[in-house]
């Protein structure tokens, strides 16, 4: 009997590239003649797909019980509130049963207070290695707002890489150049030990390569600290001491800039008379301030949603392909932000 490894070896490319081919794979990117190749060798050595076979659970199951990983505080930031409310809400309509929520920093993260879970959602940064050291029993895993090292797993993120160029493209045509950034530190957060690793924040990068590539970029403009309001207050005080002061500031997060805008409220300083603020997340608040805030549209519950589509496929379905899902992202132009007096 013919095997995909055989028709894998005669046309000379992977056995994930026939399987992919043969199930019509949109994100596989092969070029016509490859893709002809495959299907030639198919029909030469009579090669007959079998049906996946899912195990006995995942066919009789008809309901579904699963764990919430929660990494940050919701009452500091109402961002992740928004995610879980939208995995709630799909949760409800895929009969599936949030079973369990594990705290970073207070749950007791252990094989067997996971074993009778069928899948996991995680909101946030997470030790991923970790994670799949006490949850191993399958891979049903589907992570949001958080991009790790491993391949093997889901993953939902929004694509705030060109939302931080069109917020700066905007910026730009309203006559700034001089632009500070003000955000928060990305931190991978341990599920044992209470230790963290930093990383890289996508928008604090593409800051700086499009700044750096216009020859405008000040290492003294970009100022990095805590997620949440209260930082925002401290890093724009800082901001304000600065001899050279900017004429517009990208802000990583809505409460940030709610808490950097009340420092220049204290300092005399109009918004956006004296200093354009744009910023990330679009909570409902920021349609409420004075003066209303220009931001990114981040669909958060769209994002708890799609995650658990995507988990219910791997659950349902057996699929073991990962996926990586990026939403776009909408630039939000209200009062905070103008043109260069």
């Amino acid at each position: 009997m013919t095997r995909i490894k055989d028709v894998a070896e005669f046309a000379n490319v992977s056995t994930a590239t026939v399987s992919r081919i043969l199930n019509n794979d949109p994100s596989l990117s092969v070029s016509g003649e490859t893709r002809k190749r495959v299907l030639e060798v198919v029909n030469e050595l009579n090669y007959k797909p079998g049906r996946r076979k899912r195990t006995k659970a995942v066919q009789d199951k008809d309901s579904y019980n699963v764990g919430l990983v929660l990494t940050n505080d919701e009452a500091i930031d109402p961002y992740f509130m928004s995610i879980r409310q939208g995995v709630e809400s799909a949760c409800d309509e895929y009969s599936v049963k949030i079973a369990s929520v594990f705290n970073i920093g207070k749950s007791n993260f252990s094989s067997d207070s996971m074993a009778q879970l069928d899948g996991l959602i995680v909101l946030g940064d997470v030790n991923s290695e970790e994670l799949q050291g006490v949850y191993s029993h399958n891979p049903n895993i589907v992570f949001v707002d958080f991009l790790p090292e491993e391949v093997n797993v889901d993953v939902v993120i929004s694509d705030f890489e060109t939302a931080t160029r069109k917020i700066l493209d905007h910026l730009f045509s309203n006559g700034h150049s001089q632009i500070a950034y003000i955000g928060g530190k990305g931190l991978i957060r341990s599920i044992h030990n209470g230790r963290t690793i930093e990383k890289d924040d996508i928008r604090l990068k593409t800051y700086e390569r499009v700044m750096k590539e216009k020859g405008l970029f000040e290492a003294d403009n970009v100022l990095v600290g805590e997620f949440g309001p209260m930082s925002g207050y401290t890093l724009m005080k800082q901001l304000i001491g600065q001899k050279s002061f900017p004429s517009a500031v990208v802000i990583a997060s809505d409460p940030m800039a709610i808490g950097a805008m009340k420092a220049l409220h204290e300092a005399g300083l109009k918004v956006p008379g004296d200093i354009s603020i744009f910023s990330f997340d679009d909570i409902v608040a920021s349609a409420f301030l004075n003066p209303t805030l220009s931001t990114v549209k981040v669909h958060t519950e769209e994002m708890g949603r799609t995650a658990v589509k995507l988990l219910v496929d791997r659950m349902k379905n057996g699929r073991e392909l990962p996926l990586k899902v990026i939403l776009p992202t909408e630039l939000v132009v209200r009062e905070s932000s103008g043109p260069l007096s």
